[in-house]
């Protein structure tokens, strides 16, 4: 046997017993806790909803599911953390409208790819929008607003939760296949901009359900319609834009579960598995449905695809309305 023939022997019989110990080092995930970042400060809807997760998935794996929140920064230094993190299952991001669907289309230099840095697990729930109005405002459906709209373009008010959010990007989407034209008012968050319409200040906001249901029961504000491509259980009687004025509208806040790119396969699997156990379980969905939301269970395919066409959606509205954040 010559001296390369015995070289090649002696390697290639030294790299078998590392295939089982490859497959033993999978097979047994997790074997320590599992992290997952969220790109918000505690209490916003992301962060409660990965918590319920999280608590759900530590029930069911012999190891912890711990949640660090790295607010700040348009979400951009927590996320490029997640997609330098190693792809071995043990980092998990939160992703959701803002970071993974819009930050890509109106921040510049962005230090992450949305669509190439991150292997999709599943959606955790989307965040249905609707529009509110004050209830002195004399139109009650979208097809009354919207004439109204294009009869005085710009002289209705709308409120905003800031710019870039998914609140602003649906009222844009909505004038852009609308065609009808609001004054957009800004504010530092979807509180005090119900805050302002319910004082009348502001007549017309989109805001999340989650946020103004309680407004609504209380008759302090009036829905108009749901962005969401459907009915939601919370208001059963309110109909969609879809419905009533743009066939094939939709516009949510969606808060996801996603893993650095190169996460092996059979991790995602598992993951995704038993995810979207948690998010089918009866208890589950009625907790998400309380706090205004719709548990959302994908496959790791149905994740990645979602996350495309979101990314693909707000770039066009970021363009159409020279939607820029500075970063």
């Amino acid at each position: 046997m010559s001296r390369t023939i015995r070289r090649r022997a002696l390697l290639g019989a030294a790299s078998l017993p590392l295939l089982p110990v490859l497959a033993s080092a999978q097979s047994d995930w997790p074997n320590r806790p599992v992290k997952i970042i969220v790109p918000f400060p505690p209490g916003q809807a992301a962060d409660i909803l990965t918590r319920l997760v999280a608590d759900e998935l530590s029930k069911r794996w012999p190891q912890r599911v711990v949640v660090e929140n790295r607010g700040g920064g348009a979400s951009v230094p927590a996320m490029e953390a997640g997609a330098r993190s190693p792809a071995d299952g043990y980092t998990l991001i939160a992703g959701s409208s803002g970071p993974l669907g819009i930050n890509p289309s109106v921040l510049p230099r962005l230090p992450y790819d949305a669509e190439k840095d991150f292997a999709g697990i599943s959606n955790v729930a989307m965040v249905p929008l609707l529009v509110v109005a004050h209830p002195s405002l004399p139109y009650n459906t979208m097809q009354e607003l919207a004439a109204a709209a294009r009869a005085q373009p710009g002289m209705l008010n709308m409120a905003s939760a800031g710019p870039a959010t998914s609140q602003h990007m649906a009222a844009e989407l909505l004038m852009l296949r609308a065609n009808i034209r609001f004054n957009i008012v800004h504010y530092r968050g979807s509180g005090p901009g119900i805050a302002d319409v319910i004082a009348g200040n502001v007549k017309l906001m989109t805001d999340s359900v989650a946020s103004s249901l309680p407004h609504i029961r209380e008759g302090r504000v009036k829905p108009i319609a749901l962005c969401a491509a459907q009915r939601v259980p919370q208001l059963p009687e309110v109909p969609t834009i879809a419905e009533t004025l743009v066939p094939g509208y939709s516009a949510a806040g969606w808060s996801a579960l996603v893993a650095p790119a190169g996460t092996p396969a059979d991790v995602v699997r598992k993951i995704n598995g038993d995810v979207v156990a948690v998010l089918r379980d009866p208890g589950i969905v009625a907790r998400i449905t309380q706090m205004g939301a719709v548990a959302d269970p994908q496959t790791p395919e149905e994740c990645a695809a979602f996350i495309r066409s979101e990314i693909a959606k707000w770039r066009e509205v970021a363009q159409a309305a020279n939607v820029r954040l500075e970063g």
